[in-house]
């Protein structure tokens, strides 16, 4: 967010919206309300135009236009939640879920995906209720808490069907909803032990308070005193792709030892 800023003083001070943001509020219609928001807010970096009449195009009955401009235009807006359009096998729309965290394992990756698409999945449904009662204002704030703050951060949920939201600790909320993630990947056809598998390496995590970045801040933390700056953090950095290469999940990676 911080590298792609191309607003100018005067921007930031009227709040006009960075090309990477959370987003500015609850999608009621539909994708195409996202799509129209991006051309809106903000300017082609890179004006081309292609040949194509897409409405000509649809008028002939010859597939699905590319909307060459519209792509590329959307190339360069950056939301967490992004929907694409793509002409590809007949023309589709999908959401490029940006939010989540890479690594360090790929079961980690696999659990964070799983947690994610679950809850997605399970609060589907209700999700206008919801949003009529949990303010976007309180999730984008939940969202940036938590890339700060991590397991320590304390996010606002609402807990109950009718109730407001209260605040909790990430790792209580982890629990709280891990679930209803797990249901909603069941009725979507995966294998319960699958599952479970997965949202046990949540479940482990939110527990134990080991992630990625965590780790590598203790271990850094060990091997400074001992090795130096620059050396700890090679060592961190070498440690770290050992543990990564075994594909256990980072709750059980030891913290490193000086050699």
């Amino acid at each position: 967010k911080q590298a792609i800023d191309d607003r100018g003083t005067a921007g930031r001070a009227s709040r006009r919206i960075s090309r990477v943001a959370f987003g500015t509020g609850w999608t009621r219609s539909g994708p195409l309300e996202l799509l129209e928001e991006s051309v809106r807010l903000h300017e082609p970096v890179l004006p081309v135009v292609g040949p194509e009449r897409p409405l000509d195009r649809l008028g002939r009955g010859d597939g699905v236009p590319a909307l060459e401009e519209l792509r590329l235009h959307q190339g360069t807006v950056w939301r967490w939640n992004r929907a694409i359009y793509d002409p590809a096998d007949g023309g589709h729309l999908r959401i490029e879920m940006r939010a989540l965290p890479a690594g360090p394992s790929v079961v980690d990756m696999l659990a964070n995906a799983a947690f994610l698409l679950g809850l997605t999945r399970a609060l589907a449904p209700g999700a206008a209720a919801t949003t009529r009662r949990f303010a976007f204002q309180q999730a984008h704030h939940n969202f940036y808490r938590a890339a700060q703050f991590g397991l320590d951060a304390e996010l606002a949920w609402p807990l109950a069907p009718s109730g407001r939201p209260r605040i909790l600790a990430a790792p209580d909320l982890v629990r709280h909803l891990l679930p209803t993630a797990r249901q909603g990947l069941e009725d979507a056809g995966v294998l319960a032990e699958e599952a479970g598998e997965l949202l046990s390496v949540i479940e482990a995590r939110a527990a134990s308070g080991h992630t990625g970045s965590a780790w590598q801040r203790l271990a850094l933390a060990s091997l400074e005193p001992k090795l130096g700056r620059e050396r700890a953090l090679a060592a961190m950095l070498e440690q770290y792709l050992e543990h990564q290469r075994t594909g256990q999940p980072v709750h059980t990676w030891p913290l490193p030892q000086a050699r």
